[in-house]
């Protein structure tokens, strides 16, 4: 797993990797605006996230996450505030970004809080 100092670096990164659509929290769905796309909960994997914390500014709160869906055949950055600039929504995908198991494999230490 690799380390990232800022959220640019994570997500230009992750684009060098392949990780190329640019996704978005909308409510019920990570949407991929480009194509057309919106993906419910069963329809991506979370394959990496990165944890970042602003040190004076409770907006630079972020986690920048790695995703791949098969059934779109894309891969792609979402990025997504935590803590006070969080999305309050209870859907199924905010239950996906933040679930224990996300991070089993990942990097325990940085597992989002419920």
């Amino acid at each position: 797993m690799k380390t990232y100092d800022n959220v640019v670096e994570a997500t230009n990164d992750l684009m060098k990797r392949g990780y190329t659509a640019n996704l978005s929290l909308e409510g019920d769905t990570i949407d991929d605006k480009d194509k057309g796309i919106h993906m419910t909960a069963d329809d991506f994997e979370i394959d990496e996230f990165y944890r970042f914390e602003g040190p004076s500014n409770p907006s630079d709160m972020s986690i920048v996450y790695a995703v791949t869906s098969a059934k779109y055949d894309l891969k792609g950055v979402l990025v997504n505030a935590y803590g006070t600039y969080a999305n309050n929504s209870s859907s199924a995908i905010e239950a996906k970004l933040h679930h224990k198991q996300v991070s089993n494999t990942l990097h325990g230490e940085d597992r989002p809080t419920e």
